[in-house]
Protein backbone atom coordinates (compact mmCIF):
# COMPACT_ATOMS: atom_id res chain seq x y z
CA UNK A 1 0.00 0.00 0.00
CA UNK A 2 1.07 3.74 -0.95
CA UNK A 3 1.65 6.71 1.87
CA UNK A 4 -1.80 7.59 0.59
CA UNK A 5 -3.46 4.18 0.87
CA UNK A 6 -2.04 4.07 4.82
CA UNK A 7 -3.25 7.15 5.59
CA UNK A 8 -6.66 6.69 4.07
CA UNK A 9 -6.76 3.24 5.54
CA UNK A 10 -5.67 4.32 9.48
CA UNK A 11 -8.30 7.22 9.62
CA UNK A 12 -10.79 4.74 8.52
CA UNK A 13 -9.99 2.13 11.14
CA UNK A 14 -9.64 5.13 14.10
CA UNK A 15 -13.38 6.20 12.65
CA UNK A 16 -14.46 2.98 12.96
CA UNK A 17 -13.12 2.35 16.44
CA UNK A 18 -14.60 5.46 17.81
CA UNK A 19 -18.05 5.21 16.54
CA UNK A 20 -18.03 1.94 17.97
CA UNK A 21 -17.06 2.64 21.24
CA UNK A 22 -19.11 5.44 21.46
CA UNK A 23 -21.94 3.64 20.64
CA UNK A 24 -21.28 0.49 23.18
CA UNK A 25 -20.82 3.47 26.07
CA UNK A 26 -24.21 5.12 24.74
CA UNK A 27 -25.46 1.89 25.01
CA UNK A 28 -24.39 0.80 28.34
CA UNK A 29 -25.23 4.26 30.08
CA UNK A 30 -28.74 4.04 28.86
CA UNK A 31 -29.09 0.38 29.88
CA UNK A 32 -27.11 0.83 33.49
CA UNK A 33 -29.65 4.02 33.96
CA UNK A 34 -33.07 2.83 33.31
CA UNK A 35 -32.30 -0.30 35.05
CA UNK A 36 -30.18 0.36 37.95
CA UNK A 37 -32.66 -0.89 40.83
CA UNK A 38 -32.65 -4.00 39.16
CA UNK A 39 -29.17 -3.90 39.05
CA UNK A 40 -28.65 -3.28 42.67
CA UNK A 41 -31.14 -5.28 43.94
CA UNK A 42 -29.21 -8.14 42.39
CA UNK A 43 -25.76 -6.88 43.85
CA UNK A 44 -27.47 -6.88 46.86
CA UNK A 45 -28.62 -10.10 47.03
CA UNK A 46 -25.35 -11.12 46.00
CA UNK A 47 -23.26 -9.85 48.85
CA UNK A 48 -25.76 -9.68 51.67
CA UNK A 49 -24.30 -9.76 55.24
CA UNK A 50 -25.30 -12.99 57.15
CA UNK A 51 -26.85 -11.44 60.04
CA UNK A 52 -29.33 -10.20 57.64
CA UNK A 53 -29.02 -6.51 57.83
CA UNK A 54 -28.26 -4.10 54.84
CA UNK A 55 -25.01 -4.36 52.57
CA UNK A 56 -23.22 -0.86 52.96
CA UNK A 57 -23.89 1.31 49.61
CA UNK A 58 -20.35 1.24 48.94
CA UNK A 59 -20.13 -2.24 48.15
CA UNK A 60 -23.13 -2.51 46.79
CA UNK A 61 -22.50 0.39 44.34
CA UNK A 62 -19.22 -1.79 42.99
CA UNK A 63 -20.80 -4.89 42.77
CA UNK A 64 -23.46 -2.98 40.61
CA UNK A 65 -21.10 -1.63 37.96
CA UNK A 66 -19.67 -5.34 38.54
CA UNK A 67 -22.91 -6.91 37.65
CA UNK A 68 -23.54 -4.65 34.90
CA UNK A 69 -20.21 -5.25 33.16
CA UNK A 70 -20.32 -8.87 33.27
CA UNK A 71 -23.83 -9.05 31.78
CA UNK A 72 -23.43 -6.90 29.09
CA UNK A 73 -19.32 -7.78 28.09
CA UNK A 74 -20.44 -10.84 26.29
CA UNK A 75 -23.07 -9.03 24.34
CA UNK A 76 -20.61 -6.56 22.94
CA UNK A 77 -19.52 -8.90 20.84
CA UNK A 78 -23.09 -9.92 19.93
CA UNK A 79 -24.13 -6.00 19.07
CA UNK A 80 -20.89 -6.01 16.90
CA UNK A 81 -23.08 -7.55 14.17
CA UNK A 82 -25.51 -6.33 14.52
CA UNK A 83 -24.20 -2.66 14.04
CA UNK A 84 -20.79 -3.53 11.90
CA UNK A 85 -22.70 -1.86 8.85
CA UNK A 86 -23.91 1.39 9.99
CA UNK A 87 -20.76 1.66 12.02
CA UNK A 88 -18.68 1.20 8.27
CA UNK A 89 -21.03 3.41 6.73
CA UNK A 90 -20.84 6.21 9.93
CA UNK A 91 -16.74 5.61 9.44
CA UNK A 92 -16.61 6.16 6.09
CA UNK A 93 -18.46 9.45 5.84
CA UNK A 94 -16.44 10.76 9.35
CA UNK A 95 -13.14 9.94 6.87
CA UNK A 96 -14.48 11.73 3.96
CA UNK A 97 -15.19 14.67 5.71
CA UNK A 98 -11.90 15.04 7.35
CA UNK A 99 -10.11 14.79 4.04
CA UNK A 100 -12.79 17.22 2.34
CA UNK A 101 -12.37 19.88 5.22
CA UNK A 102 -9.26 19.57 4.56
CA UNK A 103 -8.89 20.25 1.06
CA UNK A 104 -7.22 16.74 0.87
CA UNK A 105 -9.16 15.77 -1.70
CA UNK A 106 -8.66 18.80 -4.19
CA UNK A 107 -4.76 17.66 -3.45
CA UNK A 108 -5.11 14.36 -4.59
CA UNK A 109 -7.08 15.11 -7.91
CA UNK A 110 -4.48 18.10 -9.09
CA UNK A 111 -1.82 14.96 -8.22
CA UNK A 112 -3.89 12.73 -10.85
CA UNK A 113 -5.37 10.10 -8.80
CA UNK A 114 -8.79 9.65 -9.49
CA UNK A 115 -11.58 9.69 -6.74
CA UNK A 116 -11.84 6.13 -7.55
CA UNK A 117 -8.38 5.02 -6.58
CA UNK A 118 -9.48 6.36 -3.25
CA UNK A 119 -11.99 4.53 -2.85
CA UNK A 120 -9.67 1.63 -2.39
CA UNK A 121 -8.32 1.70 1.02
CA UNK A 122 -12.01 2.28 2.12
CA UNK A 123 -13.28 -0.83 0.42
CA UNK A 124 -10.38 -3.50 1.46
CA UNK A 125 -10.24 -1.96 5.04
CA UNK A 126 -13.97 -2.72 4.79
CA UNK A 127 -13.05 -6.47 3.77
CA UNK A 128 -10.80 -7.11 6.54
CA UNK A 129 -13.57 -5.80 9.25
CA UNK A 130 -15.85 -8.32 7.57
CA UNK A 131 -13.19 -10.92 7.50
CA UNK A 132 -13.21 -9.86 11.76
CA UNK A 133 -16.57 -9.71 11.65
CA UNK A 134 -16.51 -13.68 10.44
CA UNK A 135 -14.21 -14.53 13.21
CA UNK A 136 -16.46 -12.85 15.66
CA UNK A 137 -19.31 -15.01 14.38
CA UNK A 138 -18.11 -18.28 14.07
CA UNK A 139 -15.08 -18.94 16.97
CA UNK A 140 -16.14 -16.03 19.30
CA UNK A 141 -20.07 -15.61 19.60
CA UNK A 142 -20.73 -19.68 19.93
CA UNK A 143 -18.11 -19.88 22.97
CA UNK A 144 -19.78 -16.92 24.41
CA UNK A 145 -23.54 -18.52 23.73
CA UNK A 146 -24.25 -19.48 27.39
CA UNK A 147 -23.39 -16.21 28.76
CA UNK A 148 -25.67 -14.49 26.17
CA UNK A 149 -28.98 -15.96 26.70
CA UNK A 150 -28.90 -14.58 30.71
CA UNK A 151 -31.26 -11.55 31.78
CA UNK A 152 -30.94 -9.12 34.30
CA UNK A 153 -31.61 -11.40 37.28
CA UNK A 154 -28.90 -13.90 36.46
CA UNK A 155 -26.35 -11.09 35.63
CA UNK A 156 -23.46 -12.63 37.39
CA UNK A 157 -24.02 -15.99 36.87
CA UNK A 158 -20.84 -17.41 34.07
CA UNK A 159 -23.30 -20.38 33.00
CA UNK A 160 -26.97 -21.10 32.14
CA UNK A 161 -27.03 -22.71 35.40
CA UNK A 162 -29.22 -26.03 36.01
CA UNK A 163 -32.81 -26.47 35.08
CA UNK A 164 -35.29 -28.86 34.43
CA UNK A 165 -36.50 -29.95 31.82
CA UNK A 166 -40.54 -29.97 30.76
CA UNK A 167 -42.01 -32.74 28.65
CA UNK A 168 -41.16 -32.93 25.31
CA UNK A 169 -40.92 -35.65 23.06
CA UNK A 170 -37.99 -36.14 20.21
CA UNK A 171 -37.98 -36.96 16.50
CA UNK A 172 -38.96 -40.45 17.42
CA UNK A 173 -42.42 -39.69 19.51
CA UNK A 174 -40.64 -40.79 22.74
CA UNK A 175 -41.87 -38.27 25.63
CA UNK A 176 -38.48 -37.27 27.51
CA UNK A 177 -38.08 -35.71 30.69
CA UNK A 178 -35.48 -34.82 33.02
CA UNK A 179 -36.07 -33.39 37.05
CA UNK A 180 -32.32 -31.65 36.80
CA UNK A 181 -30.27 -31.07 33.51
CA UNK A 182 -26.88 -29.05 33.84
CA UNK A 183 -26.69 -27.73 30.24
CA UNK A 184 -22.79 -26.47 31.25
CA UNK A 185 -21.69 -30.02 32.13
CA UNK A 186 -24.27 -31.83 29.42
CA UNK A 187 -25.38 -33.79 32.50
CA UNK A 188 -29.06 -35.05 33.04
CA UNK A 189 -30.25 -36.48 36.74
CA UNK A 190 -33.67 -38.08 36.94
CA UNK A 191 -34.14 -38.72 33.40
CA UNK A 192 -37.52 -40.48 32.40
CA UNK A 193 -37.99 -41.75 28.57
CA UNK A 194 -41.64 -43.34 27.78
CA UNK A 195 -41.54 -44.52 24.36
CA UNK A 196 -45.40 -44.97 22.89
CA UNK A 197 -46.64 -46.71 19.66
CA UNK A 198 -48.77 -45.55 16.98
CA UNK A 199 -52.22 -45.28 18.92
CA UNK A 200 -50.21 -43.03 21.63
CA UNK A 201 -49.93 -46.01 24.33
CA UNK A 202 -46.57 -46.81 26.36
CA UNK A 203 -44.74 -49.60 25.04
CA UNK A 204 -41.93 -49.23 27.23
CA UNK A 205 -40.19 -47.05 29.66
CA UNK A 206 -36.82 -45.78 30.62
CA UNK A 207 -35.25 -44.73 33.70
CA UNK A 208 -32.41 -43.84 35.10
CA UNK A 209 -29.93 -41.77 38.13
CA UNK A 210 -28.32 -39.78 35.66
CA UNK A 211 -27.26 -39.59 32.27
CA UNK A 212 -23.62 -37.99 30.18
CA UNK A 213 -23.74 -36.98 26.92
CA UNK A 214 -20.43 -38.48 25.26
CA UNK A 215 -20.26 -39.73 21.27
CA UNK A 216 -23.27 -38.72 20.49
CA UNK A 217 -25.20 -40.69 22.76
CA UNK A 218 -26.64 -40.63 26.19
CA UNK A 219 -24.25 -42.68 28.58
CA UNK A 220 -27.06 -43.76 31.44
CA UNK A 221 -25.97 -44.57 34.66
CA UNK A 222 -28.23 -47.19 36.81
CA UNK A 223 -30.29 -47.26 33.34
CA UNK A 224 -33.63 -49.21 33.43
CA UNK A 225 -35.83 -50.44 30.64
CA UNK A 226 -39.36 -52.08 31.67
CA UNK A 227 -41.26 -53.09 28.37
CA UNK A 228 -45.53 -52.18 29.20
CA UNK A 229 -46.48 -54.45 27.18
CA UNK A 230 -47.78 -58.56 27.93
CA UNK A 231 -47.64 -61.47 26.02
CA UNK A 232 -50.60 -63.96 26.72
CA UNK A 233 -48.40 -66.34 28.19
CA UNK A 234 -47.89 -63.87 30.47
CA UNK A 235 -49.12 -62.89 33.85
CA UNK A 236 -47.23 -59.81 35.57
CA UNK A 237 -45.02 -57.22 33.72
CA UNK A 238 -42.09 -58.24 32.45
CA UNK A 239 -38.81 -57.10 34.65
CA UNK A 240 -36.71 -54.17 34.10
CA UNK A 241 -33.74 -54.85 31.96
CA UNK A 242 -30.75 -52.45 32.00
CA UNK A 243 -29.45 -50.15 29.50
CA UNK A 244 -26.27 -47.90 29.13
CA UNK A 245 -26.93 -45.88 26.33
CA UNK A 246 -29.43 -43.81 24.86
CA UNK A 247 -29.82 -42.56 21.83
CA UNK A 248 -32.17 -39.23 20.98
CA UNK A 249 -31.98 -36.39 18.55
CA UNK A 250 -32.55 -34.45 22.04
CA UNK A 251 -28.66 -33.89 22.81
CA UNK A 252 -27.77 -30.69 24.50
CA UNK A 253 -27.69 -28.32 21.89
CA UNK A 254 -31.15 -29.61 21.35
CA UNK A 255 -32.11 -29.05 24.91
CA UNK A 256 -30.49 -25.67 24.93
CA UNK A 257 -32.14 -24.70 21.96
CA UNK A 258 -35.59 -25.74 22.74
CA UNK A 259 -35.11 -23.72 26.37
CA UNK A 260 -33.70 -20.85 25.39
CA UNK A 261 -35.52 -18.69 22.11
CA UNK A 262 -32.95 -17.46 20.05
CA UNK A 263 -30.00 -19.31 21.37
CA UNK A 264 -29.66 -21.10 17.73
CA UNK A 265 -28.45 -17.41 16.56
CA UNK A 266 -25.75 -18.24 18.49
CA UNK A 267 -23.82 -21.19 17.21
CA UNK A 268 -21.45 -21.29 14.69
CA UNK A 269 -21.97 -22.11 10.97
CA UNK A 270 -20.84 -25.55 11.49
CA UNK A 271 -22.83 -26.22 14.64
CA UNK A 272 -26.02 -25.04 12.20
CA UNK A 273 -25.23 -27.61 9.25
CA UNK A 274 -24.65 -30.73 11.51
CA UNK A 275 -28.14 -29.83 13.33
CA UNK A 276 -29.67 -29.18 9.45
CA UNK A 277 -28.24 -32.92 8.53
CA UNK A 278 -29.43 -34.23 11.61
CA UNK A 279 -32.89 -32.99 11.06
CA UNK A 280 -33.05 -34.66 7.06
CA UNK A 281 -31.95 -37.94 8.39
CA UNK A 282 -34.97 -38.06 10.69
CA UNK A 283 -38.07 -40.01 9.26
CA UNK A 284 -40.23 -37.13 9.61
CA UNK A 285 -37.96 -33.91 9.50
CA UNK A 286 -39.00 -31.02 11.04
CA UNK A 287 -39.04 -28.72 7.91
CA UNK A 288 -39.91 -26.05 9.03
CA UNK A 289 -36.97 -25.62 12.19
CA UNK A 290 -34.47 -26.87 9.03
CA UNK A 291 -35.75 -23.62 6.81
CA UNK A 292 -35.30 -21.58 10.25
CA UNK A 293 -31.45 -23.56 11.07
CA UNK A 294 -30.67 -22.39 7.03
CA UNK A 295 -31.79 -19.50 7.01
CA UNK A 296 -29.83 -18.23 9.78
CA UNK A 297 -26.71 -20.19 8.30
CA UNK A 298 -27.09 -18.84 4.50
CA UNK A 299 -28.31 -15.19 6.18
CA UNK A 300 -25.20 -14.33 7.47
CA UNK A 301 -23.55 -14.03 4.06
CA UNK A 302 -26.35 -12.38 3.05
CA UNK A 303 -25.70 -9.83 5.85
CA UNK A 304 -21.91 -9.20 5.02
CA UNK A 305 -22.46 -8.73 1.58
CA UNK A 306 -25.05 -6.12 2.11
CA UNK A 307 -22.77 -4.28 4.45
CA UNK A 308 -20.57 -3.79 1.85
CA UNK A 309 -23.09 -2.86 -0.83
CA UNK A 310 -24.47 -0.34 1.48
CA UNK A 311 -20.96 1.28 1.82
CA UNK A 312 -20.65 1.34 -1.78
CA UNK A 313 -23.94 2.79 -2.54
CA UNK A 314 -23.03 5.17 0.36
CA UNK A 315 -19.40 6.29 -1.11
CA UNK A 316 -20.92 9.08 -3.99
CA UNK A 317 -22.61 10.89 -1.24
CA UNK A 318 -18.99 11.42 0.19
CA UNK A 319 -16.90 11.28 -2.54
CA UNK A 320 -17.06 14.83 -3.92
CA UNK A 321 -13.84 16.60 -6.45
CA UNK A 322 -15.38 20.09 -4.82
CA UNK A 323 -16.01 21.34 -1.10
CA UNK A 324 -19.82 20.79 -0.22
CA UNK A 325 -22.09 20.75 2.59
CA UNK A 326 -21.05 17.64 4.41
CA UNK A 327 -24.24 17.45 6.13
CA UNK A 328 -26.60 17.51 3.73
CA UNK A 329 -24.69 14.69 2.06
CA UNK A 330 -24.90 13.17 5.20
CA UNK A 331 -28.60 13.69 5.13
CA UNK A 332 -29.05 11.98 1.98
CA UNK A 333 -27.06 8.81 2.91
CA UNK A 334 -28.58 8.02 5.88
CA UNK A 335 -31.71 6.68 4.14
CA UNK A 336 -29.91 4.86 1.92
CA UNK A 337 -27.65 2.98 4.29
CA UNK A 338 -30.70 2.58 6.59
CA UNK A 339 -33.06 1.46 3.97
CA UNK A 340 -30.20 -1.14 2.76
CA UNK A 341 -29.06 -2.43 5.49
CA UNK A 342 -32.72 -2.77 6.82
CA UNK A 343 -33.65 -4.72 3.98
CA UNK A 344 -30.52 -6.97 4.94
CA UNK A 345 -32.11 -7.78 8.20
CA UNK A 346 -35.23 -8.23 7.07
CA UNK A 347 -34.07 -10.78 3.88
CA UNK A 348 -32.10 -12.40 6.25
CA UNK A 349 -34.84 -13.21 9.34
CA UNK A 350 -38.28 -13.27 7.05
CA UNK A 351 -38.89 -16.33 4.79
CA UNK A 352 -40.41 -15.12 0.84
CA UNK A 353 -43.24 -17.19 -0.38
CA UNK A 354 -42.11 -19.39 -3.17
CA UNK A 355 -38.70 -19.19 -2.78
CA UNK A 356 -36.55 -21.37 -0.52
CA UNK A 357 -34.09 -20.08 2.15
CA UNK A 358 -30.98 -20.68 0.51
CA UNK A 359 -32.19 -18.02 -2.16
CA UNK A 360 -34.43 -15.54 -0.12
CA UNK A 361 -31.76 -14.44 2.21
CA UNK A 362 -29.73 -13.06 -0.98
CA UNK A 363 -32.77 -11.15 -2.83
CA UNK A 364 -31.57 -8.04 -0.88
CA UNK A 365 -28.28 -8.86 -2.31
CA UNK A 366 -29.27 -9.04 -5.95
CA UNK A 367 -31.72 -5.93 -5.68
CA UNK A 368 -28.44 -3.99 -4.26
CA UNK A 369 -25.81 -5.23 -6.35
CA UNK A 370 -26.59 -3.17 -9.99
CA UNK A 371 -27.72 -0.14 -7.35
CA UNK A 372 -23.83 -0.31 -5.73
CA UNK A 373 -22.16 -0.68 -9.55
CA UNK A 374 -24.34 2.39 -10.96
CA UNK A 375 -23.40 4.61 -8.08
CA UNK A 376 -19.62 3.84 -8.34
CA UNK A 377 -20.08 4.42 -12.29
CA UNK A 378 -21.23 7.24 -11.53
CA UNK A 379 -18.76 9.26 -9.25
CA UNK A 380 -17.44 11.78 -10.85
CA UNK A 381 -13.87 12.43 -11.11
Amino acid sequence: MTVLDRYIARQYLLNFAFLLGSLFTIILLIDFSLNFDEYADVAARTIAPPDGKDAAFGPVALRTLAIVWNLWWPRLFQLTGFMMGLVMVGAMGFTCVQLIKHREFIAVLAGGISLHRLARPIILVALLLSALQIVNREWIVPKLAPLLIRDKKQAGAHGMGIVNQPLCTDSQDRLFYAQRVDLDHEAIEGLFVWERDQAGLMTRRITADSAHYKNGKWILTNGLAQSRRMENTQTQMPAPVPIAELETDLDPTALKLRRFEGFSHNLSSSQLSQLIDRYQTLPDPPLRRVEEMQRILFGRIALLLTNLLALILCLPFFLKREPCNMVVQSLYAAPVALIAIAAGFLGATSAIPGLPPQVSVFVPVLVLFPLAIAAVTHIKT
